[in-house]
């Protein structure tokens, strides 16, 4: 989503929006009694914290009594269906944008719906959410790609609760609105997307799973391409297979609240005017219970960056709503805000558009701001406060969130951790952007923090003795003599948002600013292997790292938010014993010459000489750490009683085989798949994976299950993530993760003709990866009789 400049755009941006109704119990008062700044809604001169407040209405000189929809006796759809009634076709549209007026004459409050909470409550927007006076701040949590690497939706879960709660505490204190676009569920298709760190990774299941821009978005602007005007050419098969399937799984699944479209063309037609994504799949097909949103000014993109058919302002305006948008967020351009609200009564009044189709859009946007508490309150959540923003145990959460997510890429002789009682000394070396990382560790579409604890901070806490040598210049000048002399030689290297970000893609995988040749210098006068750790959301190239004996030890940090130092010292210095692992693929720099941004083929392309993307798919030879890699400090084992596991998939009477593109020379049985929309689905699969810990340190463990398509199958992915697991085992013992898999969820694949099957034959499962790993065959049968 754009949030400054009218240059931002996506393939299909499709967010899932998520809405402060707060997982936590809500305990306390509001810090200090009378700390209110004001209510959220002002009216007449007056704070209220609700739109159906007698008071507000007697205030604007109205009897709420003569207002059916603040009858809370009623059902939602009837008093949505009265205030959308009782308002004029200018007052409607004036209701349109992410700006929405309001409508005095009916008690209408106004409302921006524009917020963001990417991993915090932001202020990037309009005004809606803002920081002063008894809110100095929220919790900054590790950007979102730090996230993914944790691989635990307990602690998904736990973040996804202290942003609702703040945002609530901060709706009653008058600093917030209710309505948050967040987050980015993108797959990161190619490792030189710039907005890679609001995503959860590479992996469809895992991006679902953790529920922003909807489908086959991630070009923002590489080589001369940027998304206002890419056309995305995509095939069917890699719609429903990779760029939809997260947006499925949030909105028919985890039931989310909104979709927000993007600026880019897919096929030829803008996403947000595109009726067979947004009404025919989002809202029909997935069940939406909510409302769709442009990703900010997508609609004026299309008439003054792509100009679709020669579209007039009108035009647009009718053509996407027709499609099914409800909300244009705008930006100001040339005077003139959102689309919709700008044009919106010319649309109806010239015959283009119906005010029915308004009545819709309207009727969505209220149904949700009902189910939010914004007309009528949630009494059990108004003494939220600020006593409940920043708490101690917020922070700790963000602490545990930034450890989760470190990834121990390589440990070379047990190089870490370092023990606190024998290093007395270290020499902190790096640019000072990462060493006093105030501003980079907390990412883009980030607040106020609470608190930031920079790398330096969190070090010398563990070793008075730390010194800085910085790096700045592209050399480090006093570095060679200091390494000398201390016990211990820390490199804190990486990117920042300069590099990768919104609106800008990376041109490589390298590290910039001249930083790989002073590393290897650094290394090369240190009398012991240094300790590398490198900040940045997609993978960089550091095979000069992993190759070189002088660099003991690698750990990705992301970009870890506003506890990051303190959770990179206990990960250095053993206090945590790391276990995430790579939520997308890291490739040598020579991928970057192996196939354009711009090709959304996910499969290898003979024809092109392209190798594939992503785990599920490529066959090329760059990959430096692969998908789900991630060391820690002690050792695992798996072990599992299931050796094999035939299954009998019963095709019933009113269902058809489908057949399947096989391998040259292999002959199609008489039932080659079953199509998952018509069967039934009740077939599962269940094993235990007991998993042991035969080393001398408690630590968790991120336990990943694929399954293997049969071997015969042309075109299938290599293997496909199915379920995960994040375990904690204590040294010496063993826990037992029991797994069940639904086969038309687990085993089922995308067929070239784009329907989803389940293969008959020998499909695999496959548990764990890298090193350490078990797998057994599933035999399913298609039984026609």
């Amino acid at each position: 989503m754009a949030s400054s400049s009218p240059r931002h755009i996506g393939l299909l941006a499709t967010l899932v929006c998520a809405i402060a109704v707060s997982f936590t119990s809500v305990s306390g008062d509001v810090a200090g009694g009378g700390s209110r700044a004001r209510g959220p809604i002002t009216t007449s001169g007056g704070n209220y914290t609700k739109v159906c407040d007698p008071a507000r209405f007697a205030a604007a000189g109205l009897d709420m009594s003569g207002f059916p929809y603040c009858d809370t006796s009623l059902p939602y759809a009837d008093r949505v269906r009265d205030l959308v009634g009782r308002m004029t076709l200018e007052e409607k549209v004036s209701n349109l944008g992410d700006r929405a007026a309001g409508a005095t004459r009916v008690g209408l409050p106004r409302y921006l719906w524009w917020g963001e909470a990417l991993h915090g409550v932001s202020d990037v927007g309009p005004g809606g959410t803002w920081f002063g006076d008894v809110m100095p701040g929220a919790t900054s949590f590790p950007l979102v790609i730090n996230s993914g690497a944790a691989f635990n939706e307990t602690l998904w879960r736990a973040i996804g609760g202290v942003v609702s709660t703040e945002v609530r505490a901060m709706y009653n204190l008058g600093h917030a609105e209710l309505t948050y676009w967040s987050p980015n569920i993108n797959v990161v298709r190619d490792p030189r997307w710039g907005r890679a760190s609001e995503t959860p990774g590479e992996d469809p299941f895992v991006v679902g799973r953790c529920c922003k821009h909807y489908a086959a978005y991630d070009v923002d602007a590489w080589n001369g391409t940027d998304r206002l005007t890419f056309d995305a050419r995509v095939q069917e098969r890699d719609m429903v297979e990779t760029f939809e399937r997260p947006f499925q799984m949030c909105i028919r699944d985890g039931d989310a609240s909104c979709v927000m479209c993007s600026y880019n063309r897919i096929n030829g037609v803008p996403a947000c005017a595109d009726a067979r994504l947004l009404t025919e799949t989002v809202r029909r097909d997935w069940q939406l219970h909510g409302y769709i949103v442009s990703d900010c000014d997508s609609v004026r993109v299309m008439v003054r960056d792509a100009k679709w058919l020669g579209y007039s302002g009108v035009e647009a305006t009718a053509a996407a709503i027709k499609a099914g948008l409800d909300l244009d967020c705008g930006m100001f351009w040339e005077g003139v805000y959102d689309f919709f609200t700008t044009y919106g009564v010319d649309a109806v009044r010239q015959g283009k558009l119906k005010e029915s189709a308004v009545d819709n859009a309207l009727s969505n946007l209220y149904l949700t701001l009902m189910r939010l508490g914004f007309f009528d309150g949630i009494p059990e959540l108004e003494s939220l406060g600020a006593g409940d923003v920043c708490t101690e145990e917020h922070k700790e959460l963000a602490a545990d969130a930034a450890r989760q997510g470190m990834v121990l890429l390589k440990n070379d002789g047990a190089r870490l951790p370092l023990s606190a009682e024998k290093v007395n000394s270290v020499a902190l070396i790096g640019q000072l952007q990462h060493i006093n990382a105030t501003d980079v560790m907390l990412g883009d579409y980030r607040g106020k923090p609470c608190r930031v604890v920079t790398p330096y901070d969190g070090i010398r806490k563990v070793v008075s003795s730390t010194s800085v040598h910085a790096c700045d210049k592209g050399a480090c000048a006093t570095a060679a003599a200091a390494v000398k002399t201390v016990d211990a030689t820390i490199v804190v290297a990486g990117l920042n948002m300069s590099v990768e970000r919104e609106s800008n893609d990376r041109e490589d995988l390298l590290l910039p600013w001249n930083q790989t040749n002073w590393i290897k210098a650094v290394a090369e006068a240190s009398p012991t292997p240094i300790v590398l750790v490198i900040m940045s959301a997609g993978g960089v190239d550091v095979s000069f790292a992993q190759d070189n004996p002088k660099i003991g030890a690698v750990v990705w940090a992301g970009y870890p938010g506003e506890e990051g130092g303190t959770a990179i010292a206990d990960v250095l210095f053993g206090k945590y014993n790391p276990g995430g692992r790579l939520p997308l693929t890291w490739y040598k720099n020579e991928y970057v010459s192996k196939i354009p941004m711009t090709s959304m083929a996910l499969r290898p392309d003979a024809e092109h000489g392209y190798p594939g993307r992503t785990y599920k798919f490529y066959v090329g030879a760059d990959v430096l750490y692969p998908f789900g890699h991630g060391l820690c400090y002690t050792n695992f084992t798996y072990a599992s009683g299931t050796t094999a596991a035939p299954v009998t998939v019963k095709v019933g009477s009113w269902e058809y085989c489908k057949q399947l593109t096989y391998k040259a020379g292999v002959t199609s049985p008489a039932c080659p798949a079953v199509n998952v929309a018509s069967h039934r689905c009740q077939e599962e699969v269940s094993f235990i994976v007991t998993v042991a810990n035969t080393g001398g340190r408690d630590g968790s463990h991120v336990v990943t299950v694929y399954t293997v398509p049969p071997p015969e199958v042309d075109d299938a992915p290599l293997k496909q993530l199915v379920a995960f697991r994040r375990v904690q085992v204590a040294a010496g013992g063993a826990v037992e993760v029991p797994f069940t898999l639904n086969v038309c969820k687990a085993f089922a694949i995308v067929e070239e003709t784009a329907y989803t099957v389940v293969p008959s034959g020998v499909s695999r499962v496959l548990v764990g990866g890298d090193a350490l790993s078990l797998s057994f065959p599933v035999h399913i049968d298609l039984a026609t009789s």
